[in-house]
């Protein structure tokens, strides 16, 4: 390791280590000992290199290094993982969520260097990381993004360190010299052993048959005799793969057909829950399988932009035989729900899955046992999990991890339902986007606090409607309402500092504030805590627009869109406005306008057509979408827009403003 007295972090591709030194800090030697684990420090000494070529530490998105990828893979990597591109972004975002940062387990490297000095009693023995220097140096390693759109960041801004204080060596190279050394070594070593591996004619010389030679008598043993144990093992394996196939694996489901169906599918999720079957053997459980089933089919529906079967048409199909495909095909759903109920003396069980009829997969599958104390509480507890979780997923607001947890710690106890039922409400009224449906909001989300008064969830709510209370110019005292907001985000903090929602609200309003590196930092945050969650990559972009940097957002929002194409309104406004400050105004003309579709008075997605138009020449077109605004709100001013413009060139607020004045709008 080469000494210094400055603080130094030195990637070593010549023998595949990481070196980490720093003032006041342990010294560490992270040796990346295997073909795989050397990937992984390439990929870093890749990120680094990107970093020093850009000349500022941000993250690195790895799509755009598919090739580079594969080629370390297939070279220091002897494609130890997946040898296909497209696995390639799966493989890395899976190591650096689970591995990477886990020095005590150390699964990616072998620490050296971390024995006790000698005097201490215990030369040579090997101590586990303290609190602190685990969190120091897990720091290192971020991520953004998920699998398909991974963005990786080697955070030495977070310990102290610059680029200059960062080397990459190789031979005697340094930086980027050594970088494109180390690659252009492997290309060259790849095509040598492409070209060894052509085959070349050869003469076959026949050999002399071979003479047997004598040898002692021994007792002959069987092959089959000597591997009995692994005979046997394989044999068992193979029983056991069988049974699984005959017997235990859930049986083939047949995928619905658009074209089949007897009405059009919904332009929203939409889904069918089956009566619950009674398993107990016992006709007076009927009563409560159908209760179950009725408290689903009326908590869902009041689930905004949720296209729910109704009671009678379900019950349709109790007691018979049916399958996926025909309840798809003749309700015109995508998704059904199917429920089982077993009752033994003071015990229940419950069984659910969730499918998706047109591609014949299960999406989501949950057994619940309880003890049947309390009917109603019982029957709220299953109906809030369940609710909760298919909203997830059907709705796109967030990923389907730790939701049990979730729903026990917000939405449990005797008025749980009640407030989840009540915050979805508000939602609903939220994802209107205008002034009374901001009103309505805040109401519901008030009595929630006031029934619920530890859920996080409703000053969560309650933060978001004072963010857009700020940007409708709903409010006397702005200053004031962004403060009320930051209040709130604070207080779902100090009860779950892991909800991201509340990291992306922190950070929209410290970008209002003009708090551009706070507000990075939060959306980064936000985006690493749920890289799936497309409230949450929406409202990052956003920060990212703001800072002049909307080409950066595209692929998230396509990302966010890709995961949930019946998303809300807000996230096509927010494409749109990204697509437009990127230059690509035809295709935010189709963003803002597929965001109208959803919400026909979403004030923020006409008034972006009207700058999209005014740019592209189509002031007719402008006229009549700024005769929209003024009708959701007769109230509209250009003084508020310059007032709220949080973006941080303030002659692109200019511009932007000077295109609505030219629309007609004051």
């Amino acid at each position: 390791m080469i000494e210094s007295s400055r603080p130094s972090i030195q990637i070593d591709l010549n023998e595949f280590k990481l070196h980490l030194h720093f003032k006041n800090k342990p010294r560490l030697t992270l040796h990346f000992n295997s073909p795989s684990r050397r990937f992984y420090l390439s990929v870093i000494a890749l990120v680094v290199s990107e970093m020093k070529r850009s000349g500022k530490i941000r993250s690195i998105p790895l799509w755009e290094h598919l090739d580079l990828l594969s080629l370390l893979n297939e070279s220091v990597g002897g494609a130890a993982g997946s040898s296909e591109k497209v696995n390639l972004l799966h493989r890395i975002y899976t190591k650096w969520v689970d591995a990477l940062p886990n020095l005590e387990e150390a699964p990616l490297f072998k620490v050296l260097g971390r024995k006790k000095e000698e005097g201490d009693g215990a030369i040579g023995k090997v101590y586990s990381f303290t609190d602190v220097e685990k969190d120091g140096w897990a720091n290192l390693f971020e991520y953004m993004g998920s699998d398909e759109n991974l963005r990786v960041k080697f955070a030495i801004d977070k310990i102290g360190a610059g680029l200059g204080e960062t080397l990459i060596i190789f031979g005697d190279f340094r930086n980027g010299e050594a970088w494109d050394q180390f690659i252009a070594t492997l290309k060259k070593a790849e095509k040598e052993k492409k070209e060894e591996s052509v085959p070349v004619e050869e003469t076959v010389v026949p050999e002399a048959p071979a003479v047997p030679s004598p040898v002692a008598d021994k007792p002959k043993i069987s092959w089959l005799f000597r591997y009995r144990w692994i005979v046997l093992a394989v044999v068992i394996g193979l029983v056991v793969v069988g049974i699984w196939r005959i017997f235990l694996s859930p049986a083939p489901i047949e995928v619905a057909s658009v074209n089949r169906m007897k009405y059009p599918l919904p332009d929203q999720p939409s889904i069918a829950v089956l009566p619950f079957v009674n398993m107990s053997g016992d006709p007076k459980q009927e009563i409560l399988c159908d209760a179950m089933t009725e408290d689903l089919i009326t908590a869902l529906s009041r689930v905004p932009r949720l296209f729910v079967i109704a009671r009678n048409s379900s019950f349709f199909y109790k007691g018979k035989p049916v399958k996926v495909k025909q309840v798809s095909e003749e309700l015109g759903v995508q998704h059904v729900l199917e429920g089982s109920l077993q009752r033994s003396g003071d015990r229940v069980r419950i069984n659910v899955q969730l499918i998706d009829a047109l591609t014949g997969h299960h999406l989501w599958a949950k057994r619940y046992d309880r003890d049947l104390v309390d009917l109603f509480a019982m029957q709220d507890e299953i109906t809030t999990k369940i609710l909760y979780t298919l909203e997830v997923i059907l709705t796109g607001m967030g990923g389907v991890s730790r939701l049990d947890k979730l729903a026990d710690k917000y939405y449990g106890g005797k008025h749980g339902l009640e407030c989840y039922l009540k915050l979805t409400e508000a939602w609903g009224y939220f994802q209107r986007y205008n002034i009374e449906g901001m009103n309505l909001a805040r109401q519901i989300a008030e009595e929630v606090l006031g029934i619920c008064p530890e859920n996080p969830m409703a000053y969560l709510r309650l933060g978001w409607v004072y963010w857009f209370d700020y940007i409708l110019g709903n409010t006397k005292t702005p200053r004031e309402t962004i403060e009320k907001g930051m209040e709130m985000a604070q207080k779902v903090l100090v009860i779950d500092e892991s909800i991201a929602s509340a990291h992306g609200l922190l950070s929209n309003l410290y970008a209002i504030r003009r708090e551009y590196d706070k507000a990075l930092a939060e959306g980064e945050r936000a985006v690493a805590l749920e890289p799936w969650s497309q409230p949450v990559l929406s409202n990052y972009s956003g920060v990212l627009r703001a800072t002049g940097r909307p080409e950066e957002a595209i692929p998230l929002l396509q990302k966010a869109i890709r995961q949930n194409p019946f998303g809300p309104s807000s996230i096509y406004t927010e494409f749109g406005w990204v697509l437009r400050d990127a230059g690509r105004l035809e295709d935010a003309v189709l963003a803002f306008k597929k965001a109208i579709q959803i919400s026909p008075d979403n004030i923020n997605a006409h008034t972006g057509l009207v700058v999209t138009y005014i740019w592209m020449g189509r002031e007719g077109d402008a006229r009549a979408e700024a005769a929209e605004v003024l009708r959701i709100n007769p109230k509209y001013s250009l003084e508020n827009v310059a007032k709220i413009s949080w973006y941080k060139d303030r002659s692109y607020t200019d511009r932007l403003i000077a295109a609505l004045r030219k629309a007609g709008l004051k």
